[in-house]
């Protein structure tokens, strides 16, 4: 990768972050227009079909196609990205969190991380290859998205049901892998190949209305919610062990007694007790399902007891739980509160979805990141988080999140970017993943 290429993904990389695409989960927000708009421009010239999909105005998804030569015994890949980013609170920054700022070496601002750093190295990858006069024999989809941190509504998940002709493909490229984990046996690469569920739940708590001057003995629904609160942060049930997290564990750089406890469901919860805060929370994410009250709202005046309080709790499941097990383990958490609450279904649901690694895909993402570190070995991870690859698993493709960052990344506090403040990414990262696609590219499609 020359010095003017990665130059190149730095500026884009920073404009997209200018363009303060924020979604913060209305409708009328993200304005993905903008970037959609700087990425028409970008691909001009560079012999790409780019049509647009707004189905709600202002959240445009860009979509460039290259139609392969060979159709019929090449596979077609899509590499996406989406260009929303989620709210910032200013005050919590040390710049300008959408200056896009290059600061020794780090490109600043909201979506550095999440995900613009991808979405802005596909662009470049792609148009540096046909530029040079690569020709794909299978089709190549670039996407650029909108709506990926509220759900896909309006984007990704827009797409597959109403203009999937435009974005299907056997392989699906998005975030978020490519971590560099060193280790005594080697540095391992993180791949994503699955995701946990969504199942959001609503608990309504329902007390009596009175007089807040005179508390004792009122039936006050906001202090049984709080008892559902603490009930439910409390819980703890038994883990479940999955395969990916067995893989992934193999390639931690931890003590052996640590790893054979974090695959064994009765010494797990002291093994992550034992670890850093960061690999704690992932650790215990990947080996739960989990229930996180987040949102509170209920009351209508100060001096009057509430009669009704609202919780909705963020409920993330492991790949096989189902909707009843939701239900088991809520009644278990809540224990007599159980029959004193309803519960309700609280926006889209999604099952946990998985891709399967023995896959030629697999295979040439682990060439091309051996050509950047020659000794890596592929770690498959799942994230606790939820990404626009579900879309694309539920409709057969086999989708990783990847990309590649360089050793000055740190595994172990990276995460805290995601969402976090002070979100940046180092240049060298960016020219890593740009090459990593241009790499990919050529081995499958070349």
């Amino acid at each position: 990768m020359t010095d003017s290429a990665g130059g190149e993904v730095t500026e884009l990389l920073q404009q997209l972050i200018r363009n303060q695409c924020v979604n913060d989960g209305r409708a009328e927000s993200g304005h993905e227009q903008r970037s959609a708009d700087l990425l028409r421009g970008y691909f001009e010239g560079a012999g790409v079909d780019l049509e647009e999909y707004e189905p709600t105005p202002g959240r445009a998804s860009l979509v460039a196609r290259i139609d392969g030569s060979d159709r019929r015994n090449a596979p077609s890949v899509l590499l996406m990205g989406h260009t929303d980013v989620v709210p910032v609170t200013p005050d919590g920054w040390s710049r300008d969190p959408f200056g896009g700022e290059l600061v020794d070496g780090e490109v600043w601002g909201r979506g550095a991380v999440d995900m613009l750093n991808i979405t802005a190295s596909m662009a470049v990858a792609v148009k540096d290859l046909l530029t040079s006069g690569f020709r794909p024999r299978g089709d190549l989809i670039y996407l650029a998205v909108a709506d990926e941190e509220a759900g896909g509504h309006h984007g990704a998940g827009w797409l597959v049901d109403n203009a999937y002709e435009a974005v299907a493909a056997d392989y699906v490229l998005t975030e978020s892998g490519g971590i560099v984990m060193p280790t005594e046996e080697g540095r391992h690469v993180t791949v994503t190949l699955a995701e946990k569920g969504i199942a959001w739940r609503r608990i309504r708590v329902r007390g009596t209305p009175a007089h807040g001057s005179m508390p004792y003995g009122t039936d006050n629904a906001l202090v049984k919610a709080a008892d559902v609160v603490r009930r439910l942060a409390d819980y703890r049930q038994e883990a479940t062990i999955t395969d990916t997290w067995r893989a992934y564990v193999a390639a931690l750089d931890v003590p052996r007694d640590v790893r054979e406890m974090l695959v064994d469901p009765g010494r797990v919860m002291d093994a992550i007790a034992s670890l850093d805060p960061g690999r704690a929370k992932l650790a215990h994410a990947c080996t739960h399902m989990t229930f996180s009250p987040n949102v509170v709202a209920g009351g209508v005046k100060t001096n009057v007891v509430p009669d009704v309080v609202d919780l909705d709790v963020d409920i993330r499941t492991l790949p096989g739980e189902t909707p009843d097990d939701v239900t088991r383990h809520l009644r278990t958490a809540l224990g007599d509160l159980a029959d004193q609450v309803e519960v309700s279904v609280l926006g889209e649901q999604s099952a946990s979805t998985a891709s399967p690694r023995d896959t030629p895909l697999w295979d040439a993402i682990g060439r091309a990141v051996r050509r950047a570190y020659p000794d890596a070995i592929l770690a498959p991870r799942l994230t606790a988080g939820g990404t626009d690859a579900r879309f694309f698993r539920d409709k057969g493709a086999v989708a990783y999140g990847m990309a590649l960052f360089s050793e000055k990344v740190d595994y172990r506090d990276f995460a805290s970017r995601f969402h976090g403040n002070d979100e940046r990414v180092d240049v060298e990262s960016l020219t890593l993943s740009t090459q990593l696609w241009k790499d990919l590219l050529v081995d499958v499609l070349g």
